[in-house]
């Protein structure tokens, strides 16, 4: 293996113009704290179901509550996934890269590629967690101008359930903002 001087850093030839295997490394470890995110979030999400009894003008009514009853949970299960696999196979591509001592990144045009799905996933991801956070403020608070009641006093567990599954979704989007930033590096490099 031949070593050669880059920027005053030790790289490994066939690394890329300025791409050295610690930077493969931390786009490995973004990738797998992705997906570890994103499965997290799916994870929880699809688990968020429970039955409950709240009080509404004093009558006791059952409710029932699962994540599916709501098209911004699905959204966010639906994102979640979509990640996942985005992930999966960016850290497959780039660890099988990294173990073969090849070329982390190709070309620039591969580089600009992988910039903008990291940034579309994101923002994706951004966006599930926003519309799920709404949704669960209003579970969360009800509807003050009518008699609509606080639903997680009843449905503690799914509020809980959902609660940690949007954590975990924008988690998930700094680790791809994160990724996103590593790819500008390697822009830079190129």
């Amino acid at each position: 293996m031949v070593m050669v001087m880059m920027n005053g850093q030790k790289a490994e030839e066939g690394m890329g113009k300025g791409v050295n295997k610690r930077d493969g490394v931390v786009q490995v470890i973004l990738r797998l704290l992705g997906l570890a995110a994103s499965v997290m979030a799916m994870s929880f999400m699809v688990t968020a179901r429970q039955n409950g009894v709240a009080s509404v003008y004093g009558f006791p009514l059952t409710i029932r509550s699962k994540w599916s009853y709501s098209y911004a949970f699905e959204y966010l299960v639906g994102v979640s996934a979509a990640a996942a696999a985005y992930s999966l196979l960016q850290l497959l591509l780039t660890g099988s890269r990294l173990l073969r001592k090849a070329t982390v990144i190709s070309s620039k045009r591969q580089a600009w590629l992988i910039f903008a799905v990291d940034q579309i996933f994101a923002y994706a991801m951004m966006s599930a967690g926003s519309a799920a956070a709404g949704i669960t403020n209003l579970n969360q608070t009800g509807v003050k101008h009518t008699a609509l009641p606080n639903f997680c006093k009843a449905l503690h567990s799914f509020c809980d359930h959902v609660a940690v599954s949007i954590t975990f979704t924008f988690f998930g989007c700094l680790v791809l903002a994160a990724s996103a930033l590593q790819d500008v590096i390697w822009l830079s490099k190129c």
